[in-house]
């Protein structure tokens, strides 16, 4: 790593530094712009309990019902229905998805639009919710500002990709996570170190001491967990092993296949029915759903485990389709050793998959459920927190940037060695 930072600050690399820097200043943007209020709303009193996940990754935007108060959750919600309707859902969206880098375009153009629609969509739920004595014209205007947000963040992510480095939206989604990251160290330490006597300050650190170095813990469990893979040896029918060699062509499947994804559908499924409970305003349901389907409930975790293992499964299987993926190898002449061509080689990657998502599902599931349980059994604010989605997405992102990096330095590097 300090290698590849020093060939960051080379003179060679000027306009790799010159990304980043571009990079830095367009989340810089986002994060003033989760400062700015919404126009008309009071954020003294506004409780986003049921929408924590969403709150976290925008920064704390939901908190201050500022302009960016939505982020790029509803570009991503229409990403995955996307994915969903290519699932041969409809045959249109199907065909795109087969029609190489023009469908992509195309697919990507109606996702956009799709995902300001639920932004407007969102956005009017939202300002009903929060000002629920409001006028029309008043939820209608703080809808188009909301909306207006997420375009603008859709397009500086879109610059992120093109002039910076990463994935745009994925950089923005991991700066509003990292931009609470300071407030929760500090509030642990507020907690945690008592300063009145002398032997409570020395209890104090030694607590926040063991704090850090479990928060550290969870951190390398979920990069061992991202970086791990099952790898399924292929041979093609035109390469002799022999003339393999060391280099062994093969299959790499994650443990994790389908990354935060099971997380935020399980996230959003069980907290539809207190965003109804609100937008209804009815006492009774909001009461049925605090005691039963919260997730500070037993019955509400157990809910929310479950589906984040179910949802692991289906979306791993849409990510990776055994079927196709048989198919596609039997076209280019590989097989896997041992395993016959066609329907047998589709129930073995099958296979494959349940068992390892059986220990990606259950570690997502308990990375998740981490601070929860931290909670339960905690006197520390529920600001301070061990685990969660945001700690899965930020290492998915740096590891993501950091290969992005690698790459550009060796293609580099390869590129001036041809030269001379």
């Amino acid at each position: 790593m300090f290698k590849i930072i020093k060939q960051i600050f080379s003179p060679a690399n000027k306009d790799l530094r010159k990304k980043i820097y571009f990079t830095l200043a367009c989340l810089f943007l986002f994060k003033l712009g989760t400062a700015i209020v919404v126009p008309g709303v009071d954020n003294e009193n506004l409780d986003v309990g049921f929408l924590q996940l969403l709150d976290m990754m925008g920064g704390g935007a939901m908190t201050n019902f500022s302009i960016f108060a939505l982020g790029v959750m509803p570009y991503i919600t229409a990403s995955i229905v996307m994915q969903l309707l290519q699932m041969d859902i409809i045959p249109y969206f199907s065909e795109l998805s087969k029609q190489g880098q023009t469908g992509r375009n195309k697919i990507n153009q109606i996702t956009r639009i799709l995902g300001i629609i639920l932004a407007f969509i969102q956005g009017y739920l939202f300002s009903f919710t929060f000002m629920p004595n409001g006028e029309v014209i008043d939820y209608l205007e703080i809808s188009l500002v909301l909306t207006a947000g997420t375009a603008f963040l859709l397009w500086v992510g879109d610059r992120i990709t093109t002039k910076g480095v990463g994935n745009g939206i994925s950089m923005i989604i991991m700066a509003g996570i990292l931009a609470t990251t300071p407030y929760m160290f500090t509030e642990a330490w507020g907690t945690l170190v008592d300063t009145t006597t002398t032997q409570t300050t020395f209890l104090g650190v030694i607590s926040f001491i063991i704090f850090i170095l479990v928060y550290v813990a969870i951190v390398l469990g979920v990069l061992y967990v991202q970086l791990a893979e099952r790898r399924i040896p292929v041979q093609y029918a035109n390469k002799t092993a022999s003339s393999l060699g060391g280099n062994q062509t093969y299959m790499p499947f994650k443990l994790n296949s389908a990354g935060v994804i099971p997380v935020i559908f399980a996230s959003a499924l069980i907290s539809v029915p207190a965003l109804i409970a609100q937008f209804a305003q009815n006492d009774g349901w909001m009461a049925f759903v605090n005691k039963w389907l919260s997730l500070s409930s037993v019955t509400g975790f157990i809910l929310f485990m479950l589906f984040i293992i179910a949802f692991s499964y289906f979306y791993t299987f849409i990510m990776i389709k055994p079927k196709e993926l048989s198919e596609r190898l039997q076209k280019n002449g590989g097989y896997i050793p041992g395993v016959r061509p066609g329907e047998e080689t589709e129930k073995y990657v099958s296979k494959v998959l349940i068992r390892i998502t059986v220990v990606g599902s259950i570690f997502l599931a308990v990375v998740a459920g981490l601070p929860y349980i931290f909670g339960a059994i905690s006197t520390l604010p529920t600001s301070v927190s061990l685990g969660g989605t945001g700690l899965i997405i930020v290492v998915g992102v740096v590891l993501e940037c950091y290969k992005q990096i690698e790459s550009n330095l060796i293609s580099r590097s390869y590129s001036r060695r041809s030269r001379h």
